[in-house]
């Protein structure tokens, strides 16, 4: 044991990951496993599989070109607006995805707000795959913005600072030197954004629909199933999990060398 930690710490530490982990032993539990591969080969289930990491794909790059400058901008501007903005822009955090949703429609339904300037237009997003995207990176954003925010912090704007004093100019700063040294938050925070992209339903019912092939995303199908076939319903649930489990344990446990600058500093 560690010295530094009083043992009784163990055991509501130990309490805490037996409350997280039991629910999926009792998912796996329960699969029917002589029928398994028979219950998650359905065309409808490897459709919406495909079609959730696709969109999950396509939010986790959308929320990565948005939230690189949005998390930059938290860090390092000091700005009294800056400040204000920062807790709405976390929002969706603690927001019901239900809310989320109503939101996105009336904002971009083709009524909303402008949603019927691009409906005029010829653009239709509101239950459409695009919703699913919009949806995703709606609820998943605010995951890497915090993330990256946090590393942004830590590492400080020194070696950036010197960085402009030998001539670079801001661009060049930013990406020889602010990227690399925020590459392992960038990525943990990615992984975040991707995880909580794929298991998004809310979010998603509510403003992009249930259509198979185009909207239907893997919860809303398990959802479905949830009262037409239970076992069906648990299988595609335990592959959800694996696939979450295989990004989070593959991407975001993977260890990261010292930075560039890490080395140097403790020399």
């Amino acid at each position: 044991m560690n010295p530094g930690l009083p043992r009784w710490i163990y055991v509501p530490a130990a309490l805490g990951a037996l409350f997280v982990v039991l629910p999926l032993i009792a998912v796996a539990a329960k699969v029917d496993w002589s029928r398994f591969l028979d219950l998650i080969s359905s065309e409808s289930s490897v459709t919406a599989l495909v079609l959730s990491l696709k969109t999950a794909a396509a939010s986790t790059v959308l929320c990565v070109v948005l939230g690189v400058p949005m998390a930059l901008v938290l860090a390092r501007s000091g700005s009294r607006v800056v400040r204000w903005t920062r807790p709405l822009i976390l929002l969706p955090l603690v927001l019901p995805p239900v809310v989320g949703g109503i939101a996105l429609l009336y904002a971009f339904g083709r009524l909303g707000l402008i949603g019927r300037y691009l409906d005029a237009a010829g653009v239709h997003i509101a239950f459409s795959t695009t919703a699913v995207v919009l949806a995703q990176t709606f609820v998943s954003l605010p995951f890497l913005v915090i993330a990256l925010e946090g590393a942004a912090r830590t590492a400080g704007s020194q070696y950036e600072a010197v960085a402009a004093t030998l001539g670079a100019r801001p661009t060049t700063v930013w990406r020889r030197v602010t990227l690399p040294m925020l590459a392992p938050g960038l990525v943990s925070g990615s992984v975040l954004a991707f995880a909580r992209s794929l298991g998004e339903f809310g979010a998603t019912l509510t403003f992009a629909g249930s259509r198979e092939g185009v909207t239907r995303t893997l919860p809303l199908e398990i959802y479905l199933q949830r009262e037409a076939d239970a076992d069906a319903a648990v299988a595609l649930s335990l592959v959800l999990v694996v696939v979450a489990a295989v990004v989070v344990l593959g991407m975001g446990g993977a260890r990261f060398g010292r930075g560039p600058f890490e080395a140097e500093s403790r020399q």
